[in-house]
């Protein structure tokens, strides 16, 4: 079954690319937009399947692939990957509909989107760490392309420098998995098999090392955070949407599968200062933000200060703490898409993002009143206003973080005001006040423009109302692992203290 969501999008992509020269913008984009629409209503039939009181893998798959390497292919899924796997299903489907109809090079766009959507759910479905690998690595390359290809004026400089920092990203991640394996004795690299925790504290600390940085790259924490903004602002609004909303998540997807739950003592030991390193993020990633003109460029900045919660939480490790850092995720991912989504509007009919240039643009006769208050509505979520599901992560963070890192819980607390600070500046700036001269004749906006922002609206306020049916997919594999975690790391303190 889960195999289904790998082999859809990938027989789609290959239909695309080997389709005939002469097939039209519209029918690649059909196409495409059909087998997306494909994998996401199955990951929806998983969804209703899935069992959230079971913390094991479910509908798990495996199969013997490369017995030499210790490379199987091993699937299964779990309440921390369910969500992520219905989010990049949910924003592959938006990204396409969203894509212009007279795209250069339809059918090579569309194979891309579609490849770049196999890498993505098959990270997150990966039992194995090779594979895991596999799939992380797969994603490189169509989302390179797709920047370096269809971006703005300085695409190429962008496309390099992630191309670079992804690839360091993924040296430092295979090092450490193969590390793993070799030094635990393991016989291959699936996750049910590895016991890293008889390691030494000190090969554990090394390994995690590569492990954190390796992610850190991704998601991307300070320093590792200079390749985004630059992606960010020449991508297209359809890979922005992917890149903010699904594809940072791997990053933090592999700091709370591979990191805290495979290394959990070497993590107990690191907690105090990953806590003082999501601080610096938030922090950092909300003032550059503020002193930002480019519209994209500081939502894709917010981004970095958004990420530093899901560290904080789970350096935290505590149930409450983690199920926000998951929470979190999927939260950014929902409101990061629909302010790309709304600034790529934005852009297409005024011709400009600048805050110096753009105002006005709320005026009910000739502005963007829909689209100035659907901006209003994501903004109020990014900034935590109650009733809105970035409320509901960001306190279950600070919740679930303050008994254990009470100081950096309350510096990073500093980030949502600031948070909305900038936004308070962008909506200011762009939206109030008389339209301004340079964009007097704005063409109209349909409600095919409005309607995937609309309906990731609807989705923020649905979760933020209710947040249960977001959370009792995570709750029980999040305690789960939180619990065996601290086991661990009790049993380790004992033989510390009897001095074994």
């Amino acid at each position: 079954m889960l195999s289904v969501l790998i082999l859809v999008p990938l027989i789609g992509a290959a239909l695309i690319g080997f389709s005939p020269s002469g097939i039209s913008d519209k029918f690649a984009r059909g196409v495409a937009l059909i087998f997306a629409s494909i994998a996401f209503l199955w990951t929806i039939v998983l969804a209703i399947q899935f069992h959230p009181g079971e913390i094991t893998q479910q509908f798990a798959e495996s199969l013997t692939w490369i017995d030499v390497l210790g490379l199987n292919y091993n699937l299964g899924i779990d309440g921390l990957s369910l969500p992520l796997l219905v989010l990049n299903g949910l924003l592959t489907c938006i990204a396409i509909y969203s894509s212009d109809e007279s795209l250069q090079r339809p059918k090579f766009y569309y194979s891309l989107i579609l490849l770049l959507s196999v890498g993505v759910t098959g990270a997150f479905l990966a039992q194995d760490l090779l594979l895991f690998f596999l799939f992380y690595e797969l994603e490189l390359i169509p989302l390179y392309l797709l920047i370096a290809i269809w971006g703005g004026e300085k695409r190429g400089y962008a496309a390099t420098k992630f191309l670079i920092y992804t690839a360091v990203s993924g040296i430092l991640i295979l090092a450490s998995f193969l590390g793993m394996v070799w030094l635990s004795g393991s016989s291959s690299f699936a996750l049910s098999t590895l016991n890293s925790t008889t390691l030494p504290l000190a090969t554990q600390l090394l390994l995690l090392a590569g492990i954190v940085v390796g992610f850190g790259i991704k998601i991307p924490l300070v320093p590792f955070h200079t390749w985004l903004p630059d992606a960010h602002v020449e991508a297209s609004t359809p890979i922005s949407v992917l890149l903010a909303g699904v594809l940072l998540k791997l990053g933090t997807y592999g700091l709370l599968r591979f990191g805290m739950n495979l290394l959990p003592e070497a993590w107990a030991y690191v907690a105090p200062w990953l806590a003082t390193w999501a601080v610096v993020s938030v922090l950092y990633g909300a003032s550059c933000a503020i002193a930002q003109t480019d519209m994209k460029k500081m939502v894709a900045y917010s981004s970095i200060g958004h990420m530093g919660y899901v560290l904080l939480a789970a350096a935290a490790s505590t149930p409450l703490s983690v199920l926000g850092a998951v929470m979190q995720m999927i939260s950014h991912g929902l409101i990061s898409a629909m302010l790309f989504l709304l600034v790529g509007v934005v852009y297409k009919k005024a011709g400009s993002r600048d805050l110096e240039v753009l105002q006005g643009l709320l005026n009910p006769e000739r502005g963007m009143p829909v689209i100035g208050s659907l901006i209003v509505v994501g903004a109020m979520a990014s900034a935590g206003i109650p009733g809105m599901v970035g409320f509901i992560s960001e306190f279950i963070v600070f919740r679930g973080s303050f008994p254990v890192f009470p100081v950096q819980t309350l510096l990073s607390m500093i980030g949502t005001g600031l948070t909305a600070v900038y936004f308070l500046i962008l909506l200011n700036r762009a939206f109030f006040g008389r339209l301004s001269a340079q964009v007097t004749n704005l063409p109209r906006v349909y409600w095919s423009d409005r309607g995937p922002a609309a309906i990731l609206a609807v989705l923020i306020v649905i979760f933020g109302i209710q947040p249960g049916w977001l959370a009792r997919w995570t709750e029980p594999t999040i305690t789960a692992m939180v619990n065996s975690q601290n086991v661990v790391v009790a049993v380790s303190l004992d033989k510390v203290g009897n001095g074994d």
